[in-house]
């Protein structure tokens, strides 16, 4: 009987995270809806075949608002900005974290994750970009580094290895570029914003040693440094499908494994989406490894956070808490991999269980591990990063569509922009 009591107890312990505690029943049925501003990742999208028993949980009716990544972080950053604390959650990342963070518009993730979610279980990498300052501000959804994809079969054909430096990259995309017959070498984000062309460019500048700030602390990305990475980045354009000047992250990954593209580099998470039988033509014949040298690795993280606006009292913020935990939980990881969604993980328990290293191939686990000490945050993090950020995509956008011709002209423009953005926060 002992025994029996004693195994009672284990399995209502694991089944904590998906119960109302004791403490917190005087909350139930108390907050009518939490609005989430959200992005349209797998992580996200999933979440909807499971929200009735979150719903049910609290008596509450959660609402998740899917917008583009430009328009989400607009949108939550006027809501943040003005306090109009019209959503509880925010989708957030590591461009505008350093920004919420000192602003105070959203609350430290240990103040408001439930401890039975296992805060240190999330992936080191993805808590350290979303950490600012010393405190972790989300629970990470997705994240990683950057890998570099090739075709097995274009390669084989054409005689070439793969590249491991960034002039044998080059020399391949120049060679299997075959535009006749709809294969283009390369493919690339071109479209505005400093999550969309700045983030896949900015692995260019400062893998050909580039730096964002000189040492008297002023904008120096319109360098010669800068000016030859943006040379380069547009040279390999005319290697590329049509329109790539204004592709973001799905044209690009699209274009890949419809067929259309040689090499890519991109986030790590989309390595599983070269495997999906259903969506990629390329399955089967896709190869993985680190970026060639000495092209770095841009280390990222998307996660749900509190905001302090629109949870300001004691059980909307425990609600939203709550939710933030439930969404990001191992729970809902394993769901997801049964469900065939290998890209979106967030927990190092995940990385190291049976089911994923069955959802994808060995090589890519092997690129993904061997990528991971060159990934860190190579965008500038300060609070004005977003507005320098998309001011210099709007810019370098205008440069690749060929609005605009002289590069060094532009990046001048940008870099004294973001001298007033980096003067209007100190």
């Amino acid at each position: 009987m002992r025994l029996k009591h004693m195994l009672l107890i284990s399995a209502s312990l694991i089944a904590l995270p998906s119960m109302v505690r004791a403490d917190d029943d005087a909350c139930v049925g108390k907050v009518a809806q939490i609005n989430v501003i959200a992005q349209g990742m797998p992580s996200v999208t999933e979440l909807d075949k499971y929200l009735g028993e979150f719903n049910e949980k609290w008596k509450t009716t959660v609402k998740i608002n899917l917008l583009g990544e430009n328009e989400r972080r607009a949108k939550a950053r006027l809501d943040a900005s003005t306090g109009a604390g019209a959503y509880q959650v925010y989708y957030v990342d590591e461009a505008n974290t350093p920004e919420y963070a000192s602003a105070g518009w959203i609350y430290p993730l240990a103040e408001v994750l439930p401890t039975e979610y296992d805060m240190p279980d999330f992936r080191v990498d993805l808590s350290n970009v979303a950490t600012y300052d010393g405190t972790q501000y989300f629970a990470p959804l997705v994240g990683g580094g950057d890998i570099l994809m090739y075709r097995k079969d274009v390669l084989e054909k054409a005689g070439l290895e793969p590249p491991k430096t960034l002039d044998e990259l080059v020399a391949g995309i120049k060679k299997v570029n075959d535009p006749t017959n709809k294969l283009y070498g390369w493919a690339a984000r071109g479209q505005r914003g400093s999550g969309m062309n700045v983030w896949r460019w900015t692995p260019f500048f400062r893998g050909m040693g580039g730096e964002w700030l000189d040492d008297a602390g002023q904008p120096a990305f319109n360098s010669e440094k800068g000016v030859e990475a943006t040379e380069l980045y547009l040279d390999l354009m005319q290697y590329s499908p049509p329109g790539v000047g204004t592709f973001n992250w799905s044209d690009s990954v699209e274009a890949f494994r419809g067929g259309q593209v040689a090499y890519l580099i991109e986030s790590d998470v989309f390595g599983p989406w070269m495997e999906d039988p259903e969506k990629s033509t390329v399955k089967g014949n896709v190869g993985y490894m680190p970026p060639p040298e000495p092209l770095g690795s841009a280390g990222w993280a998307h996660g749900l956070a509190v905001s302090k606006s629109g949870a300001k009292d004691d059980c909307t913020k425990k609600i939203a808490g709550d939710f933030v935990g439930w969404a990001t939980s191992k729970e809902m990881e394993a769901h997801r991999l049964a469900d065939g969604i290998a890209s979106d993980i967030g927990r190092q328990s995940t990385l190291k269980s049976d089911a994923f290293k069955k959802a994808v191939p060995a090589e890519y686990i092997e690129a993904l591990l061997a990528t991971g000490s060159r990934t860190k945050l190579l965008i500038m993090a300060s609070p004005a990063w977003p507005e320098i950020g998309d001011n210099l995509g709007l810019v370098l956008e205008e440069i690749f569509t060929g609005t605009r011709k002289d590069v060094q002209e532009g990046l001048d423009e940008a870099a004294f922009q973001a001298e007033d953005a980096l003067r209007r926060v100190k």
